[in-house]
């Protein structure tokens, strides 16, 4: 009878040895086996390569014995059963309901979704539900066999309760052991099992240290409120503080929110109760229309600082709905700013900025090309009533602005040969609206008319051995007409000149200011792209003016009737290098602002580093000249050790300004991390702070993320 395959087990089999068998609602089951045998009293043997079915369990056995009397399974091992695509079940022996439903195991091992193991002397099925292990040893790390070291970690429980539908764990007389070294003992214990997403009950601890703050410990408790809703309370004590934080999050069928924040009682302001509040969402509203929210809030400027929290300055907190289509993009967005920073005062800076703004395209087939319609509404208001500059730095104090802007525009391309030819003509209004400034008045208005051809002939030259050479000269003739507006310059105080605004026929970052007159920007670009090796590219331009533009600072490169010349560059090899960089130089090469950014991967090494210099410029308040380092790394130290740090330093001041180091050590049962980082400050609100963390997280008790994870090998074993 090899290979003989017996269908409906505790059906037709069954009912072949007993004709009125009554149906049963079970279903039916599949035997497979090397040798089947039906004996004289009707008991069914079936021996090698044993593989019985039951719905999503699957069994594999060296012999399995049925007696129809009990319908016991008797079950000899090595046994294995997959009972779905995440329980795992092995034994020694075991005796089974027909249904493999229910019976004992001995010498029985556990395994969730391929990563926790549940090693018992005697285990026990119950209804399908719930699998009861007796004197278990509960680990992720990987056991060797017949080696003698214990797993790194591991729980020992006189009970191991596992509920298959609710997937919970449940220990009696759970016990926690480090290398075999008991740690803390616990009566009771409940743990989700691995393929649990969300479960209620108590995250990983947290270990903090802080210079301001001493050594203090958070755990945090996990709320599941439903499907789509969680919170999440951390209570935080230390030497120097008592803190509760919370984060609420909800996801909704068109949207999400999440809320975070923290109250808090310590010894840095015993007097004042502290905290911090921050939201955001986003709903797809009908339509096509996109609403996000972002609130931010504090109890004082130096709460961020202080508990280590995102290291902002300054709050942005913003309404926004947007609807973006092919040819229409709509933006109605309102801003509340508040500063952290000691020498600024919320009075004197534009708090609310509200701005709408409406954008479309056409095109027309008779003229050809496209037309750009575009129209804004900006408001922003400063809390000072003063009219004047009362403190001296340039600025009134007061000054709210109301504008309106309007802009159309028709741009068409042409190709003569290789010459491309691209034309604009157009026309802007804009009408400025300014109030709570005596310097200024109510405002101005005026139109500002505008043209401009751009020439371009790119040239492109192949090799033999697959490099390719790429030059392509620029040259854009503009005018744009009208006279400057008499209002105060609060939108474009910081002009930036760099490839993507070279073409631009204003360079003004908002409408309040435009250029004004003929200009002839120039340049051109030369790339080198080699696929098996090095390649590189750059861009030099230079702008000329018929006559100087107001409102250019030194530090932008664009003063006078002849700007700096832009330099810009990258240079990437095969091997992980890439170089980029950007510069602006006059004639007599002094440079205003230099950038370069670099980075470097190779096998286990991850190198990255920048260097930022910027000229003093007291028209926009840069009394000192501004140069800064910054570096990231990280190594694979070997397959579970890695090392990372951070590192800023300033050049004028001639220190650090941040650092950090961290080391972590991860396996497949365990995560250990341990982090330093020191904020140096000069300011009276941001103080200096060190912070200390440490974290441990058991591999195991959570949904395996698919993160490629090194496992131990177990080599040589020990004698």
């Amino acid at each position: 009878m090899a290979g003989l395959l017996l269908t409906a087990l505790t059906g037709h089999a069954l009912a072949q040895a007993q004709p009125d068998a009554p149906s049963t609602e079970t279903p039916a089951a599949v035997l497979v086996a090397d040798d089947i045998e039906v004996t004289r009293d009707r008991r069914l043997i079936a021996r090698g390569n044993v593989e019985a079915f039951q719905g999503t369990t699957r069994l594999s056995a060296q012999a399995i014995e049925y007696n129809p009397d009990t319908g016991a399974l008797t079950i000899t091992g090595p046994i294995v059963i997959e009972d779905g695509a995440s329980v795992l079940i092995l034994a020694s022996q075991a005796e089974l309901s027909e249904d493999l439903e229910n019976g004992l195991l001995t010498g029985a091992r556990l395994v969730l979704n391929d990563q926790l193991q549940l090693a018992s002397v005697q285990m026990n099925r119950v209804g399908g539900r719930y699998t009861q292990l007796y004197k278990t040893a509960v680990t992720s790390c990987r056991i060797c066999e017949n080696d003698p070291r214990p797993p790194l970690w591991q729980i020992r429980a006189k009970r191991v309760v596992h509920d298959q539908e609710e997937r919970q764990l449940y220990f009696d007389g759970m016990q926690l052991r480090v290398l075999n070294t008991p740690i803390f003992y616990l009566p009771r214990l409940r743990l989700p099992d691995p393929t649990l997403e969300r479960a209620t009950g108590v995250l990983l601890p947290q270990i903090r240290f802080n210079s301001r703050l001493g050594t203090g410990l958070a755990v945090p408790y996990f709320f599941k409120l439903g499907d789509h809703r969680d919170l999440t309370l951390t209570p935080y004590f230390s030497s120097g503080t008592r803190t509760l934080e919370f984060r609420y999050r909800q996801a909704f069928r068109r949207g999400r929110i999440i809320v975070q924040g923290a109250y808090s009682d310590d010894d840095l302001q015993p007097d004042d109760a502290r905290g911090y509040l921050f939201a955001a969402g986003e709903f797809a509203l009908r339509r096509d229309f996109v609403l996000e929210f972002d609130i931010e809030s504090v109890s004082d400027d130096a709460y961020l600082n202080d508990y280590g929290l995102f290291g902002k300055d300054r709050l942005d907190s913003t309404i926004q709905l947007t609807r973006a289509r092919r040819d229409e993009f709509i933006r109605l967005s309102y801003i509340n700013f508040k500063s952290l920073r000691d020498g600024e005062d919320d009075d004197l800076l534009p708090s609310d900025v509200v701005d709408a703004l409406y954008e479309r395209r056409f095109h027309p087939g008779r003229i050809g090309g496209e037309i750009r319609l575009a129209a804004e509404a900006h408001a922003h208001e400063r809390p000072s009533d003063v009219d004047f500059d009362a403190d001296g730095d340039g600025f009134v104090d007061g000054t709210d602005v109301l504008r309106f802007s309007f802009d159309a525009e028709w741009l068409r391309t042409m190709q003569f040969g290789g010459l491309q030819v691209q034309s604009t003509l157009g026309m802007a209004a804009d009408v400025i609206r300014v109030s709570d400034d005596a310097t200024f008045g109510t405002g101005d208005s005026g139109l500002a008319p505008q043209a401009g051809v751009t020439l371009r002939y790119p040239m492109v030259r192949r090799s033999d051995n697959g490099v390719r050479q790429f030059f392509e000269p620029i040259a854009q003739l503009s005018w744009v007409g009208g006279d400057g507006l008499l209002v105060p310059n609060d939108e474009s105080t910081r002009v930036e000149f760099d490839e993507g605004n070279l073409l631009s026929l204003s360079r003004f970052p908002s409408e309040d200011r435009r250029e004004r007159g003929w200009a002839l920007a120039y340049g051109g670009t030369w790339a080198r792209m080699d696929p098996e090796g090095w390649s590189a590219s750059v861009t030099l331009a230079q702008i000329l003016r018929e006559e100087a533009q107001a409102d250019f600072n030194d530090t932008s490169g664009l003063s006078g009737t002849t700007s700096d010349f832009l330099l810009a560059g990258k240079l990437e090899f095969n091997g992980g290098l890439a170089l980029y960089g950007r510069t602006l130089f006059n004639e007599s090469f002094d440079v205003s602002k230099a950038e370069v950014r670099g980075a470097w991967t190779r096998d286990r090494l991850r190198v990255g580093g920048s260097y930022v210099w910027i000229s003093e410029d007291s028209a926009i308040d840069l009394e000192s000249n501004i140069g800064e380092v910054t570096f990231d790394g990280g190594f694979q130290i070997d397959r579970f050790w890695t090392a990372n740090a951070t590192w800023r330093y300033d050049l004028e001041a001639g220190r650090a300004a941040t650092a950090g180091a961290g080391v972590a050590y991860t396996n497949e049962c365990v995560r250990v991390g341990l982090s330093v980082n020191r904020t140096f400050a000069d300011s009276t609100t941001l103080e200096p702070s060190t912070s200390l963390g440490l974290t441990v997280s058991l591999r195991g008790f959570s949904v395996n993320t698919g993160e490629r994870v090194e496992t131990r090998s177990c080599g040589k074993q020990a004698r």
